[in-house]
C-alpha cells in the first residue's frame, strides 16, 4: 500500500484504491487571509474542525396591499389580467409636474400589520425618494420610507421542532411597487425587454426581519407564518406565484457561539416557499465550501435559478449603493394619531396563534389538527362554519369537532390538493359537508359510502342527500337481509371459514370485506361483523 506524499495533518485513511488518505483540518475561521489549499487535493479528506458554521439569515418581504386604488393615484390595482399599460395615469407613469396623494387605506393596512407583529407605531412618519436608475422605474426614483418608517421594533414567534423561536422585526414600512419587465428574444435571437406599467404604484408593504433565523427551514416557516397573518388580516393575498408576496434573503455563515455578523450575500428571484428553502440550502453549502477551501465570502447579490437548483452572481455589493434618499418634496410629513392606532388595534381579528389556542380549549382538538386548521384562515373559517351548520344530532361538541377535522384534513384535503382549487372556492360548502357528516354519524350511510358521496359533491356540487338517493347508497341496517348475504359468503368461501375455525382472525375480516363488496359498501360494518360471527358459530 502506497502513501500520499502531500503534506497534511491528522490520521491516515486507507482507500479502496490502496492509497492512504490524510485528513486535513480546516480552522473554524478558514485558512489565514491570503492562503489557500495548493497542489493536488485528491489525497486529502477535507473536513471542518469541531466548531461548525451556522447560517445567519434575515428576510426582506414585500407584500402588495389589497387596496382598490394605487398608492399615490386613483388607478385600479386589479391589473393582473388586464392588457399591458392600461391601468396607468400621469402620476404612476412619473410624468413631470404631477402630484401624488397618499392612500389612507394603505397606511391603515400597514399599521394593522405592524400591530399584529408587535411593532411600535411612529407618531410621525414621512416618505422619501429612493433614487436609482433601472428600466422598471420610469421616473428614476421610488417613493419609499427611509429613516422614519411607519413602525419599528417588533417580533414574530415561529415554532421549530416543537419549540418557540422569536424573530425580531426591524421595521414595517410602506412604499410603491415598480413596473414589470418582460424579457423576450426576437426571431434573430436578439434579446429585448417590454415594460408593463400596470403594476407601478401599487401599494407595497415591506417587512424587514432581524438576522435571527438560523436555518433555511426556519426561514420557510417564518414566511409561511407571515403570509398566514397577512391573509388573516385581509391586507394582502400573499401569493408568491403571482408576485404579490416577494422575498429577498440575506445569508451569512459564522462559527457557532460567535456573535459577530460576517459578510452576507443577498439572494433574489425566489417565487415559492420551496424555492426559498432550496436557495438558502444551496447558498449555505456553497459558502461552507468556499470557507473550507480558504476562500473569502464576497458581499454580492445572487439570483436563484430554479431549473438548475443553483444561485448565480448578479452584481457586486462590495460597496453600499448610494440611493441619495431625501424627503419626498411632494408629500407632507404624516402624523399618525394615537386614537387611529387604538381604533385599528381594537378591530384586529383573532390571529393564528390565538385561534389555535382556542381550538385546543373550546373544541378539544389535538395540537396537530388545531395547528393545521388555524394555519389557514379559509380552513379555520370553513371548520367553524361546518360545526355551526351541523345541527340536529346529539353528539358531544368535541366529537363533532374531531369528525369535521378528520374529513377536512384527509378526504376533503386530498380532493382540494389534487384539483389545485382553494377550499373556500370548491363546490363543497360548509353546510353541505355538515349534511354529509350528519348522514354518516346517524348511520344512514356508511363511512365508505360517505367518501364516495364527498367526491361526487366535490366534482358536481350536488347535495349529499341527492347523491345518496341517486346512487342508492343508504346503509343497510337490516340484520335479516345482511344475514342472508353473510350465509352466501360463508358458502362461497369454505377455506376462509376453515381458517376462522382454526383461529385465524384475519379470515373474519376477509369475509366482512366480501359482504361489503356484495352490498356495494352499503352494509353496516359493525352489524356485518356480529352477524358473521353468529353465522360462523353455527357452522360445523
Amino acid at each position: 500500500m502506497s502513501e500520499s506524499r502531500c503534506v497534511g495533518t491528522g490520521r491516515l485513511y486507507p482507500s479502496l484504491a490502496g492509497v492512504l488518505y490524510r485528513e486535513m483540518v480546516i480552522p473554524p475561521h478558514g485558512l489565514p487571509q491570503g492562503e489557500a489549499l495548493k497542489g493536488d487535493l485528491s489525497p486529502f479528506r477535507i473536513r471542518m474542525s469541531s466548531i461548525v458554521y451556522e447560517p445567519v439569515i434575515g428576510l426582506e418581504v414585500h407584500a402588495q396591499l389589497l387596496t382598490s386604488s394605487k398608492m399615490f393615484c386613483p388607478c385600479s390595482t386589479q391589473y393582473v389580467e388586464a392588457p399591458p399599460n392600461t391601468y396607468v395615469c400621469p402620476v404612476c407613469m412619473g410624468m413631470p409636474g404631477v402630484l401624488p396623494v397618499i392612500n389612507r387605506k394603505a397606511v391603515e393596512y400597514t399599521i394593522m400589520m405592524a400591530l399584529a407583529l408587535n411593532c411600535s407605531v411612529a407618531p410621525h412618519t414621512k416618505f422619501d425618494r429612493k433614487n436609482y436608475p433601472y428600466p422598471d422605474l420610469m421616473k428614476g426614483y421610488q417613493i419609499s420610507q427611509y429613516d422614519t418608517p411607519i413602525s419599528h421594533d417588533g417580533w414574530l414567534d415561529i415554532e421549530v421542532d416543537g419549540e418557540k423561536r422569536r424573530v425580531g422585526i426591524t421595521r414595517v414600512h410602506l412604499e410603491e411597487d415598480v413596473a414589470k419587465l418582460f424579457h423576450r428574444a426576437g426571431p434573430d435571437g436578439e434579446a429585448y425587454s417590454l415594460l408593463d406599467v400596470n403594476r407601478a404604484g401599487v401599494p407595497l408593504m415591506e417587512i424587514v426581519s432581524q438576522p435571527d433565523l438560523r436555518s433555511p427551514e426556519e426561514a420557510r416557516l417564518y414566511l409561511i407564518k407571515l403570509r398566514t397573518m397577512l391573509r388573516y388580516l385581509g391586507v394582502s393575498s400573499g401569493n408568491m406565484e403571482d408576485g404579490t408576496f416577494r422575498c429577498d434573503a440575506n445569508i451569512s455563515l459564522r462559527p457557532e457561539g460567535v456573535q459577530e455578523l460576517y459578510t452576507r450575500v443577498e439572494v433574489k428571484n425566489m417565487n415559492s416557499f420551496r424555492s426559498v428553502l432550496r436557495a438558502l440550502q444551496f447558498e449555505q453549502e456553497r459558502q461552507t465550501h468556499v470557507l473550507a477551501q480558504g476562500g473569502k465570502i464576497v458581499q454580492e447579490t445572487r439570483g436563484w435559478v430554479e431549473e438548475k437548483g443553483i444561485t448565480v452572481s448578479q452584481r457586486s455589493k462590495e460597496y453600499a449603493h448610494d440611493y441619495r434618499y431625501f424627503p419626498e418634496p411632494d408629500l407632507p410629513p404624516l402624523a399618525i394619531d394615537s386614537d387611529l392606532v387604538r381604533q385599528i388595534r381594537a378591530k384586529l381579528p383573532e390571529l393564528p396563534d390565538a385561534r389555535r389556542a382556542r381550538f385546543l380549549k373550546q373544541y378539544g382538538l389535538p395540537p396537530y389538527d388545531a395547528a393545521l386548521l388555524a394555519g389557514s384562515k379559509s380552513a379555520a373559517d370553513f371548520f367553524e362554519e361546518t360545526l355551526e351548520q351541523w345541527k340536529g344530532h346529539a353528539i358531544p361538541l368535541e366529537n363533532k369537532a374531531k369528525s369535521v377535522s378528520n374529513w377536512m384534513l384527509t378526504d376533503l384535503g386530498r380532493l382540494v390538493n389534487l384539483s389545485d382549487v382553494e377550499l373556500d372556492r370548491s363546490r363543497v360548502a360548509p353546510a353541505r359537508l355538515a349534511e354529509l357528516l350528519e348522514l354518516v354519524e346517524s348511520g344512514q350511510i356508511s363511512g365508505t359510502a360517505g367518501k364516495t358521496v364527498l367526491e361526487e359533491m366535490f366534482n358536481t356540487g350536488k347535495s349529499p342527500r341527492q347523491i345518496v338517493q341517486e346512487r342508492e347508497l343508504t346503509q343497510i341496517n337490516d340484520s335479516s337481509a345482511l344475514g342472508r348475504v353473510a350465509e352466501e359468503m360463508i358458502a362461497a368461501n369454505p377455506q376462509a371459514v376453515a381458517d376462522y375455525k382454526g383461529g385465524k382472525q384475519q379470515a373474519l375480516a376477509f369475509l366482512v370485506g366480501q359482504v361489503m363488496k356484495a352490498t356495494r359498501g352499503r352494509a353496516n360494518p359493525g352489524l356485518v361483523n356480529s352477524v358473521l360471527k353468529e353465522k360462523l358459530e353455527r357452522v360445523r
